[in-house]
């Protein structure tokens, strides 16, 4: 693996458009697939926008019809936006790929750099991109308003109903709440792709945005889980320029001295 760059594109005043950096990526993948350049990840902050991986779900986009930008990234819908991190490592991977693990060591850089700031992060089984845990479900507060059985949690409609849309039903649900309902919420989504054997798309941290933009989809297809960031968790204003040489340090330390030995792949009948 080469020496891991780190490249600008823009922040605060200077966010960029997201098509625009999609287009730089493209570029940036095709010099590091000719070994023109070393690795190479991105940094940028963006102005806001909805954008889709290839798993998303027609229901799992905005109700009112909210433009979105459908990539070639894996994973479902999400959103990027001012006091969000984004960070697209673009690198090339040993073969066989192995893109599991690619995208635990982008969670481990994320998790390390929660660490620094105070914060206790996790991954969760399943599900990808870095967590906050929130209370087990027995000690959460009820949801859909009292219930005159307090020893036993009333059933959570957005798991039992396939019907049921917690968009429609208020700020209860909202995604940006779930820090009050003391439940699970993402810190750090992840979404990648790999074309020729070079990363592409990465992770999206979330420092200080205005969270209830999240709240116009299902984020990530998860219903029953929501979102977060640094500074509500911290209960102070964080903001990127302090974040991003800390990110930077630890994707630094993490992609660079990874022992990326190819898969072991069994023998048929093996």
């Amino acid at each position: 693996m080469t020496e891991l760059r780190f490249v600008h594109l823009g922040f605060g005043p200077e966010s960029v458009e997201y098509t625009e950096a999609w287009e730089e990526q493209r570029r940036v993948h095709a010099a590091r697939f000719a070994d023109e350049i070393d690795d190479t990840c991105l940094m940028v902050e963006h102005e806001p926008v909805y954008t889709a991986g290839r798993r998303t779900d027609p229901s799992e986009r905005p109700l009112d019809g909210t433009p979105v930008i459908d990539v070639d990234r894996g994973g479902k819908i999400t959103w990027h936006g001012p006091g969000q991190l984004v960070g697209y490592p673009i690198m090339k991977l040993p073969r066989p790929v192995d893109v599991v693990a690619h995208v635990r060591r982008l969670e481990e850089a994320l998790i390390r750099t929660a660490a620094d700031f105070g914060l206790e992060t996790t991954r969760v089984e399943g599900r990808s991109g870095v967590w906050v845990l929130g209370d087990p479900v027995e000690q959460r507060p009820q949801l859909g308003g009292l219930s005159l059985d307090f020893s036993v949690p009333a059933p959570d409609p957005r798991t039992g109903d396939d019907e049921f849309d917690a968009r429609l039903h208020g700020p209860e649900y909202a995604p940006s709440n779930a820090g009050q309902r003391r439940e699970d919420r993402k810190l750090a989504a992840i979404g990648i792709r790999v074309a020729k054997g070079v990363t592409m798309h990465g992770f999206s941290l979330n420092v200080n945005p205005d969270s209830t933009w999240f709240d116009r989809i299902i984020p990530c297809g998860i219903r029953d889980a929501g979102v977060t960031s640094l500074s509500y968790e911290l209960g102070r204003e964080v903001t990127i320029a302090e974040v991003l040489p800390v990110v930077e340090r630890h994707l630094k330390d993490v992609l660079e001295h990874a022992e990326l030995r190819p898969r072991e792949i069994e023998a048929a009948g093996a």
